[in-house]
Order: structure tokens, then sequence, then C-alpha cells
């Protein structure tokens, strides 16, 4: 049973909260404390947050046709047409290129974004995993207990380590025999450093939900690009604490630009400094808020 929680306006940590706020200070002060921000207006600010990208696009498409496949198997076993999934997978696409601005587009990068020149990239991310061993292995093995599955849970992954307020959502979590399995779709680039961290995150959102010693959760990063291949892991109680204390001091750090921590109001938006990284600033968002003629 996952458990729920009263709402509190102190942060929470989640690997992407604690990325951005390491990638540049002022991108963070954006996403998280626009409501603020004096210099302008709310709306501005919001409007940029939802920009979308090509690769966020091709991303966020492949989760929730993945999403939708595991589903279909809650329900049926048979053989997929792969002509109609993949329509609708181009439906999805066009679907999310009509919904959504491109950031490409609004910075005048290119003129618009064609949901064709999407689909080779995101079709090809899905055939590799259609054809892939663990596919196979979900559709004989993992389907014996497919009441149990959890595809993407509502919510937001909020769990607590030692206390702190800290968000772990998985994208596929299910039991077989007596263990649990993670398994987390990726679209980019292998990371492995990286991914490693969220896998200790949704292991121990899991083993805090689910009272499951760590070594009984086994996660893994199923990268669907160039061709399907994955890294898999386990942790114990060591890992586990160990990564606790980071996070206790990953948001410490973020703490420390709040004025009130409890309630989670930023301090002055001049304390969050902007990256000197003009390769971060070419990809943000909110590039146009601070260019030099701001």
């Amino acid at each position: 049973m996952i458990k729920e929680f009263d709402y509190t306006s102190i942060l929470g940590w989640s690997v992407s909260r604690y990325d951005k706020f390491k990638l540049c200070k002022r991108q963070y002060y954006y996403e998280y404390y626009a409501k603020y921000d004096s210099e302008y207006p709310r709306y501005k600010i919001d409007e940029l947050k939802q920009l979308t990208s090509i690769p966020l696009a091709q991303g966020i498409t492949v989760h929730s046709v993945i999403k939708v496949l595991l589903e279909r198997l809650l329900k049926s076993e048979a053989e997929i047409d792969i002509g109609r999934f993949m329509d609708f997978t181009k439906g999805k696409i066009e679907e999310y290129c009509r919904k959504n601005t491109f950031a490409e587009v609004y910075y005048s990068e290119i003129k618009d974004v064609d949901p064709k020149d999407l689909f080779e990239e995101i079709k090809n991310d899905l055939m590799n995993l259609l054809n892939s061993e663990r596919y196979k292995w979900l559709k004989t093995k993992a389907i014996t207990n497919k009441g149990n599955w959890l595809i993407e849970p509502s919510g937001y992954g909020e769990c607590r380590l030692n206390g702190m307020k800290a968000y772990c959502k998985v994208d596929f979590l299910f039991p077989v025999d007596d263990e649990i399995y993670i398994i987390d779709w990726k679209t980019g680039k292998i990371a492995e450093e990286k991914h490693k961290k969220q896998l200790l995150g949704y292991v121990s959102w899991a083993s805090y939900h689910f009272k499951k010693e760590p070594e009984k959760i086994i996660s893994i990063i199923s990268y669907l690009k160039p061709s399907y291949r994955e890294t898999k892991m386990r942790f114990n109680e060591f890992d586990i604490q160990d990564f606790i204390i980071k996070v206790r001091e990953e948001t410490e750090e973020m703490y420390s630009l709040c004025q009130n921590v409890a309630e989670n109001i930023p301090g002055e938006k001049e304390d969050f400094k902007k990256t000197g990284n003009k390769k971060i600033c070419n990809y943000c968002n909110y590039r146009e808020l601070c260019s030099d003629d701001k």
C-alpha cells in the first residue's frame, strides 16, 4: 500500500530538482519560485516554463505510449498489430505537437516542428523495446502477477527518507516471486552514474512504501536507443543509508537559499546566481529573461 501524506510547504528533494539547482540557480528560481519574482509577470515565467523541446517531446511520447502498451497487457496478451500500434503512436505525436509550444520554434531556431520528423526516432525506440528479451520476459514471467503492477502510479512519488520529504516517481514497478522489479525507460544518452542515483531513489521509495528490504528490489534502467540495453542494479541497506546522507546534504544546500525553510520561501532573487556556462543558457527556456539587454 502506497502511503499518503498531508500537504507540507517545505521543499522536497528529487533528482530533477537538485540537478536543476546545480545546473543554474537562476533557472532553478524561475522553475520553482516564479510567484515570488517582482521583475517579470507570473504568466510570462509560466509561459516559458511550459515550453517543450524536441528531445523532451520524444521522451514524453515514448513514455505515454509504453504506459498504454503495458495497460493493454493487463487486459490482453494477444500479439500487437504493429501497423495499428504505429498509427496510434503517430496520433500521440501529433496531439503533443498540437498542444505544446517548442522552445526551438519560440526562439526562432526553426520555423516549426513537423510530427513526421519525430516519428522515426520514436518508432525505433518502441520497436527496440518490443523486440527486446525484457518485453518477452514481461509477457511470460512478470505477467503472472499482473494484478500487482504499478504503471506510472499517480502522484509525485512522495516518500520520507529519514524524515525528509523526497520525490522518487517510478515508471513501472511489479513483483516477481518474492522480489520487486522497477524499470525506468530512457530515451536519452547513457549516463549510468547519474541514473544510478535515480535507481537508488526508486529503491528507497519502494522499500519505504512496501516495507521490503533493498536486497529484494531489482532496479533496471532500460535504454531504448540506439539499441535496447539495460543497466541492472541491486542495493543493500548500507547503499540506501549512504544515499540518504547524500540526500540530506543536497537538501540542506537547497534550504540554504530559502529565507523560510518551513514555508519554502526563497531568499532574494539575486542570491540565485546565473550560470556562467553559455551552453546551458543556449538550451534554457528562460534565456530571454537573462539576456544581456534586459
